[in-house]
């Protein structure tokens, strides 16, 4: 199953100065905030975004099963994105990572939400 995906789009710009960035050249929370809003719009609920050093994220639960749908800029490419799919391990010695079953849903609407959106373009997914 296809869980990363790279495209290119203009629309995730950030909007806000460099300073005001978590790091220097490190953007995707306009991305994940659109996709946390269209994903609720299908009746698929994530997180608010979060992020860490290296991008956003927002966060999927289902069941006992925890992801994460992490967004990011590549630095040295214009206006290009990637989304990438984290599984968090599970039970009690955190040996097992969460089933790709229940997620399916999520990546299937974010595929659509892709597709379907027409400034977005060069879209490509791998495992």
């Amino acid at each position: 199953m296809d869980t990363s995906v790279v495209f290119k789009t203009e629309l995730f710009q950030p909007f806000l100065p460099e300073d005001s960035q978590v790091n220097p050249k490190v953007y995707g929370a306009e991305l994940a905030y659109w996709l946390a809003k269209e994903l609720a719009g299908q009746g698929i609920y994530t997180s608010y975004p979060e992020y860490e050093d290296w991008g956003w994220f927002i966060e999927f639960i289902v069941e006992d099963n925890e992801y994460w749908l992490c967004c990011g800029n590549f630095e040295d490419e214009e206006n290009m994105w990637k989304c990438f799919l984290k599984r968090h391990s599970k039970g009690l010695f955190k040996k097992t990572l969460a089933s790709l079953e229940p997620v399916i849903p999520l990546l299937n609407a974010v595929r659509l939400l892709l597709e379907e959106t027409p400034e977005i373009s060069s879209i490509e997914w791998s495992s």
